[in-house]
């Protein structure tokens, strides 16, 4: 079986780093950026990812631009949003836009990893 495929979306470092480390440490092909824009740019020339991880409310292009972007682009792609200063505007839309789930930062990391495998095997045809 091949490694669940996972882009992480934060403009936290050091946040990014953690998560990633951790889930590779877990099996998972993970990558991150920092920003918007960067994640638009990693999905367009990377192999297909299974799941994104998204921060809600990042400097520039953030979580709710790129979620639009990827359900244009990618529309099977499944996304998690997670935001630390969110509010329940956020995640309603965030929700209308097709986002898998929603979660309030601090996350638990087994808690967060569950969430990941669970949309990875989303379908969106099973729906």
């Amino acid at each position: 079986m091949d490694p669940i495929r996972a882009l992480i979306v934060d403009d936290e470092g050091q946040f990014v780093e953690a998560i990633v480390e951790r889930l590779q440490l877990r099996g998972f092909d993970a990558d991150g950026v920092t920003n918007g824009q960067e994640a638009v740019e990693m999905l367009s020339h990377r192999p297909p990812y299974d799941v994104v991880l998204l921060d809600v409310k990042m400097p520039g292009l953030g979580g709710l631009g790129v979620i639009k972007q990827i359900k244009e682009k990618w529309p099977r792609l499944q996304v998690v949003l997670l935001t630390g200063h969110g509010s329940e505007q956020d995640a309603e839309e965030g929700m209308q836009l097709g986002a898998f789930k929603y979660v309030m930062k601090p996350v638990n990391i087994e808690s967060l990893i569950g969430i990941l495998r669970a949309a990875s095997e989303h379908d969106e045809d099973d729906a």
